[in-house]
């Protein structure tokens, strides 16, 4: 049964990136897309934060990114595709030794920052990206916004999907997300981004930045954890959720 049937939804955060308060996020997800270490965190951190996330009964995704630390892995960066590659089989490799040394392990992967925003149209990228999961474990999913070239890569190439939605992101008419220059595009009511949830997995939609309606099936919402009153966000998300009668829990 679909998630938007208003069941059941995943809830999943970026942590282990050193900013916000991992611990209180863990209370609220069911995934974790932990950083590994070419955008944001430490080998301490990282392995920390898998810790928690295994103690806490939430699943681990390797949040992979550019080699951006000073941008943050905000950053759009033309990479060779063999360099990109191997990037991404080092970052999803190394938090997978770490998960797997707390008892836990890796069961997808989701681009971060500009490498997403990237993938949703780039096919060179987005073919790397897909090289890159399947050479590592064919079982891995890729995480993404449905209708994503990497999202439709990874489907013909038989690589199990999860489609993705934001919480608290505008989105464009086109089902894309507004970029994070523009004014709006970041919400920070936490009753309005509440709202937006509810409405997305029960009815597979939410309303534009200029003001239409997009149609958008999601198996798991990103609740950010380094924006200012993230906590209270996601806090609210869920709270509004069971108000619904919306189980929170991390599929495949």
């Amino acid at each position: 049964m679909s998630p938007t049937s208003g069941s059941v939804i995943d809830l999943n955060a970026d942590l282990g990136e050193g900013v916000g308060d991992d611990d209180a996020m863990l209370t609220v997800v069911s995934s974790a897309n932990i950083a590994c270490g070419f955008h944001a965190g430490t080998p301490t951190e990282l392995l920390a934060t898998c810790r928690a996330a295994a103690a806490a009964g939430v699943r681990i995704g390797a949040q992979v990114s550019y080699p951006d630390r000073a941008g943050f892995g905000r950053r759009f960066m033309e990479i060779g595709t063999d360099d990109l590659i191997a990037d991404l089989i080092y970052q999803i490799g190394a938090l997978d030794a770490l998960a797997r040394s707390v008892g836990t392990a890796v069961t997808y992967v989701k681009p971060h920052g500009a490498l997403y925003n990237a993938v949703v149209h780039h096919e060179q990228q987005a073919a790397a990206v897909i090289t890159a999961v399947a050479e590592v474990d064919r079982a891995l999913a890729i995480m993404g916004l449905p209708g994503a070239r990497v999202v439709d890569a990874a489907q013909s190439a038989g690589l199990p999907v999860i489609l993705e939605a934001f919480a608290d992101r505008a989105y464009t008419p086109a089902g894309t997300l507004v970029p994070r220059s523009q004014a709006g595009a970041v919400l920070t009511d936490s009753a309005e981004i509440a709202e937006r949830v509810v409405g997305l997995v029960t009815d597979g939609r939410l309303t534009a930045i200029d003001g239409s309606t997009v149609s958008v099936a999601a198996e798991s919402i990103c609740l950010h954890g380094d924006t200012p009153g993230a906590v209270g966000h996601a806090r609210a998300v869920r709270d509004a959720l069971a108000a619904a009668g919306i189980a929170v829990a991390a599929g495949r």
